[in-house]
């Protein structure tokens, strides 16, 4: 008698873990709430976000056409930014095209694996990002602080290799913690209120308490932000010093011009990122979290290319001639 009852025991304990096993991997998809709100303004949101999207991805082609056609281009800090404008066209992708999606779409449904690898690329290539604008401060600080070595230094060979290296530190940089995100148990609810998947959401829908990967992804985050943003402003006061020891007024204002174009960019990026992944955000409101990672995510991609232009002769030359549909050819 008492062995039947152990076993039924047994039995019902198995049935148990059995249902809360498929309970725990019920959830297959996420819904991405995005901007709520009336079909007009739904609409209009739609029409808006592609208009950027179409801006982003015709500034930043143009300025790779113009770095490859125009021969004068040809230099380090050019084949920064061409790698830079790339990184751009593939970081607006992973999450635009199906925020646009989701404008027009009543169920508004992102897939469990669709939704971790938009986690996984926009992170990565954030990240890219970051180490892509210190090595371009690298490049800037070599270029006007040792003029005369700079050739001998910044060669092509380097340039290659600090370009991978930024490709392939970016994309490692989140990927166990990432993976660790995956991992958790998702049981319900798989509502994010969001327009794409991020940290802070994902792990509050766990159906488990994970402090210790929300600590770590948190520390990560924060120590590559904090740590380049230090090398960045360390490497342009430094170029600030030099610039103001040029005994040229025309020199010290192509410096500046120069400079300035990246420090603008650098703020534009990092003053947005910092307020979400490094100042504390609890006390934000969610409609304040999606506003501040629409300026990083959607707007500063845009103005990347009309800022790096507008301010440089060369490149305002090289996009005029690629707008014209004409090949610069190295005179012989």
């Amino acid at each position: 008698m008492c062995q039947q009852q152990n076993d039924l025991s047994l039995s019902s304990l198995h049935s148990l873990e059995t249902m809360n096993k498929s309970e725990i991997s019920t959830v297959t998809q996420f819904v991405l709430l995005g901007f709520p709100g009336p079909w007009k303004i739904q609409i209009m949101l739609f029409s808006m976000i592609l208009s950027v999207y179409i801006l982003t991805l015709t500034g930043n082609t143009a300025v790779i056409c113009a770095v490859r056609w125009d021969h004068r281009l040809h230099t380090p800090m050019y084949v920064l930014l061409a790698n830079f404008s790339f990184l751009e066209i593939w970081y607006v992708t992973c999450t635009i095209p199906n925020m646009l999606v989701n404008l027009l779409s009543k169920t508004k449904t992102i897939s469990f694996s669709g939704c971790f690898a938009q986690f996984y690329f926009f992170f990565s290539l954030g990240t890219t990002e970051c180490f892509f604008l210190c090595v371009m401060a690298y490049d800037r600080y070599l270029a006007i602080c040792h003029p005369l070595h700079y050739p001998s230094i910044m060669t092509g060979h380097l340039c290659v290799i600090l370009v991978l290296l930024c490709w392939l530190i970016g994309f490692l940089g989140h990927g166990i913690t990432i993976f660790f995100i995956s991992q958790l148990p998702f049981c319900g609810p798989n509502v994010i209120d969001h327009f794409l998947c991020d940290v802070d959401p994902l792990i509050a829908l766990s159906c488990a308490p994970a402090p210790i990967i929300e600590h770590v992804s948190h520390s990560v985050s924060s120590l590559i932000i904090i740590l380049t943003i230090l090398y960045i402003l360390g490497s342009y006061a430094l170029v600030l010093r030099a610039v103001l020891q040029v005994p040229s007024s025309a020199g010290r204002q192509k410096a500046f011009s120069t400079c300035g174009s990246h420090l603008v960019v650098v703020s534009l990026f990092y003053g947005t990122i910092m307020v979400m992944y490094v100042s504390p955000t609890s006390g934000n409101s969610v409609a304040m979290h999606k506003v501040i990672t629409l300026i990083y995510s959607v707007v500063t991609p845009v103005l990347n290319p009309l800022i790096y232009s507008l301010r440089n002769r060369d490149m305002k030359f090289a996009l005029r001639q690629v707008i014209c549909g004409m090949k610069i050819l190295k005179p012989s």
